[in-house]
């Protein structure tokens, strides 16, 4: 069942976190007219062939992925509830020359609204499904607007690591049963953190002094929950991806970044999956 005060807390939360965010990059509407992409290999490989495609890009924070998508030759909108991320998106948008509609919604009324519309694709990535307080509403929302042979392409960091703190402790449920974990200071500043791995136009020290006093509600959703939901609804599963790395987000403290902006735990050490990734089919 959907709670709409914890999106709303979260709304807030990623209002704040996003001027922050956005604070450290350098100049990406240039980046993006020159032909820079925020994407990584494995969103790209999970996609396929998108060229003259429709695709909708549900939860695309300020638009980076949303617009490096349309720049590789589809028809994009992106849905995002936070209104900083939607302006911050739109003006990059006309600043980039990169044609892309962007729309301030809560995912579950856009879904609701959009029955009548179909896409090609599908698309969402790196900490979407966290936010998703009806695992079953939304997966039928993705198949209603799907079209015979559409697909549903998702990248996200994997539900496992999300057990561990920062410091690699057991310290959180892997089965939640849809109860939200509350975190009292909000949507980090994890582009702070990162540094370069998540700035690919250009790292600048922004916002030193955050704080962040909106609370946000996330949700654990184990793998077979997420593969059901979708099953559910009608979709087939085709291709599923689990990967010991994480694209351009340190995690946890003891990871080191590698080639391409991917951060893994040390040799040495365990190897552990940090993202997963998935396309699934409407066959109706």
């Amino acid at each position: 069942m959907q709670n709409r005060h914890l999106h709303e807390e979260n709304r807030k939360s990623w209002n704040t976190a996003t001027q922050a965010h956005n604070s450290h990059k350098k100049d990406q509407a240039a980046f993006l007219r020159g032909g820079g992409s925020t994407l990584f290999p494995e969103e790209i490989e999970l996609l396929g062939s998108i060229e003259g495609s429709r695709l909708v890009h549900l939860q695309c924070n300020a638009g980076q992925d949303s617009l490096s998508i349309a720049a590789l030759g589809a028809e994009v909108t992106g849905v995002d509830i936070s209104d900083e991320a939607i302006d911050f998106a739109r003006k990059l948008s006309i600043n980039s020359g990169i044609p892309t509609h962007f729309v301030r919604a809560d995912v579950y009324d856009w879904l609701a609204e959009a029955e009548r519309q179909s896409f090609d694709v599908v698309f969402c990535s790196y900490g979407a499904l966290c936010w998703l307080s009806d695992l079953a509403l939304w997966a039928q929302g993705v198949a209603n607007i799907l079209r015979p042979n559409g697909r549903f392409v998702c990248i996200d960091f994997h539900p496992f690591s999300m057990v561990f703190d920062e410091h690699f402790n057991i310290a959180y449920p892997y089965f939640a049963d849809g109860e939200p974990l509350t975190w009292d200071d909000g949507v980090g500043d994890y582009v702070g953190m990162a540094g370069e791995a998540l700035a690919p136009s250009g790292f600048v020290e922004g916002e030193t002094q955050y704080n962040n006093p909106h609370p946000v509600h996330e949700f654990q959703w184990t793998l077979a929950e997420v593969f059901q939901a979708l099953i559910d609804a009608g979709l087939v599963i085709e291709i599923t991806r689990e990967y010991p790395y994480s694209n351009g987000a340190k995690l946890f403290e003891d990871l080191i970044e590698t080639e391409g902006h991917r951060f893994t735990r040390p040799e040495g050490k365990p190897n552990l999956p940090l993202m997963w990734g998935i396309v699934a089919r409407n066959q109706g």
